[in-house]
């Protein structure tokens, strides 16, 4: 597998369990409360490294008591954390709220994952030397465009998680330039400007569609009963760079990637959480042959 670097960010989830998702103005009871180490950069590089890869982490906490709990987590799943960053303030929050039918909403207070920063020589040393470089648009947009650019420079595969959506018109437009694989579900693939050399749309149940000018085919997802969705765009993100060729790769290659990104994806829902879903290669594999 490639080596991968994953720039990107690091939450303390709190996940609350609720019949209904609470409309607006109502108040609902949670069932259950629960807190563990999330965040988009963290958990698709936990799931990365599960599907069998090499990973850095690039990322930020705060100097509060979530920053402890919040690398420990991440340094316990073997993700290499050589670049990554403890800042003055409060680590990232991300509060989830998952209703009977597994749907979830989720509010994200940044915290030290906005003023993540790739200018550091660590950090540097760490992009050029990947041959794919995750990052997503949960730290600031100028961070995820300095990464990719130095990726870019060292010619490494660029790979954008164009998630959470709701970025200002133009805002993604250097970002879009450098990346050659974008990742995004059906509502963040419109707001993405223009189209790379790979555009991969999950599906959710329905599995996932890779177009590029000379191709396009779909991937169906294996069928499950899904407990919570939460993590499962992350391990997508995250085994789908595991698997992704460094390089033009083939057609092959691009579709065993996304083979076994659908059925991580899959297989993670039938875990409660997203710190923690992510299953392992022989998980995956299994699913893979299960399913084909």
């Amino acid at each position: 597998m490639a080596r991968l670097c994953v720039v990107g960010s690091v939450n303390m989830d709190m996940t609350c369990a609720v019949d209904a998702l609470p409309r607006p103005g109502e108040t609902v009871l949670a069932s259950s409360l629960n807190y563990a180490p999330g965040g988009k950069g963290g958990n698709q590089a936990v799931a990365a490294v599960r599907a069998g890869a090499q990973v850095q982490f690039i990322g930020a906490v705060g100097d509060d008591d979530k920053a402890a709990p919040l690398w420990a987590h991440l340094s316990d799943n073997g993700v290499g954390l050589d670049a990554s960053v403890s800042v003055p303030g409060p680590s990232g929050t991300a509060i989830i709220v998952v209703d009977g039918h597994a749907e979830n909403t989720i509010v994200v207070a940044p915290g030290a994952n906005g003023q993540l920063s790739v200018s550091s020589a660590a950090a540097r040393a760490v992009v050029e030397r990947c041959d794919v470089l995750l990052t997503q648009l949960e730290i600031p947009v100028g961070t995820a465009v300095d990464a990719a650019r130095q990726a870019k420079t060292a010619g490494a595969v660029v790979m954008v998680n164009a998630s959470p959506a709701g970025h200002p018109p133009g805002a993604l437009a250097e970002l879009a330039e450098l990346a050659d694989v974008v990742i995004a579900n059906e509502d963040e693939a419109e707001e993405w400007p223009g189209r790379p050399t790979y555009f991969v749309t999950t599906l959710g149940p329905r599995g996932a569609q890779c177009v590029s000018a000379e191709d396009e085919f779909w991937v169906p997802a294996p069928s499950v009963q899904a407990v919570d969705t939460t993590g499962a765009g992350d391990v997508f993100a995250g085994v789908l760079a595991a698997h992704w060729p460094p390089g033009p790769g083939s057609r092959t290659e691009h579709l065993a990637a996304l083979q076994r990104a659908c059925a991580a994806a899959a297989l993670s829902t039938l875990i409660p959480g997203a710190g923690d879903c992510a299953p392992d290669a022989r998980a995956i594999e299994a699913a893979v042959s299960g399913s084909s």
